[in-house]
């Protein structure tokens, strides 16, 4: 399953040219299971330029598989170690709600599609963070999953 980030809904939307929209254009056109977060239902219709377009936006995106945090607490306490092992990293992710979207791809164990650099800050600080990098492929997973450059390796909670 692929959760399909607001920056790829904006590009596709816009018909934009770029490798994520033809991924996602794949996706749509093989009938491959994807998602959004409510977040990202909500980033992606206030972007709406009219009530036509609202009305037409939320009509589709309302049918489609929402996946929310897994626990109203423990998810977001994540989120938040994901921001902040970032910044121990030396890398300081522009949206915390980048954050929450990344740690709902991780507990429900989906492919992320995005086209934000801090998601692969994320995965290189996360290894079960997994970014669709490509067509959707059954069988071997190498020529779509982004593999991280240099896991981060955390201090042993005490």
């Amino acid at each position: 399953m692929i959760l399909v980030d607001t920056s790829v809904w904006i590009d596709y939307l816009r018909d934009a040219d770029n490798d994520e929209v033809a991924w996602f254009k794949d996706v749509l056109d093989h009938g491959y299971p994807f998602g959004i977060t409510s977040v990202i239902y909500q980033e992606v219709l206030q972007g709406a330029d009219s009530e036509k377009s609202f009305d037409r936006l939320d009509d589709f995106l309302s049918t489609q598989a929402i996946y929310e945090p897994l626990d109203a607490v423990e998810s977001h306490r994540e989120a938040a170690r994901l921001y902040f092992r970032s910044r121990r990293a030396g890398f300081t992710i522009r949206s915390t709600i980048d954050c929450l979207i990344a740690q709902v791809a991780i507990e429900h164990d989906l492919l992320l599609l995005a086209r934000d650099r801090d998601f692969q800050t994320l995965s290189n600080v996360e290894p079960r963070l997994r970014l669709y990098t490509g067509p959707y492929r059954t069988g071997s997973t190498e020529s779509w999953v982004h593999e991280p450059e240099s896991p981060y390796d955390p201090e042993p909670r005490s």
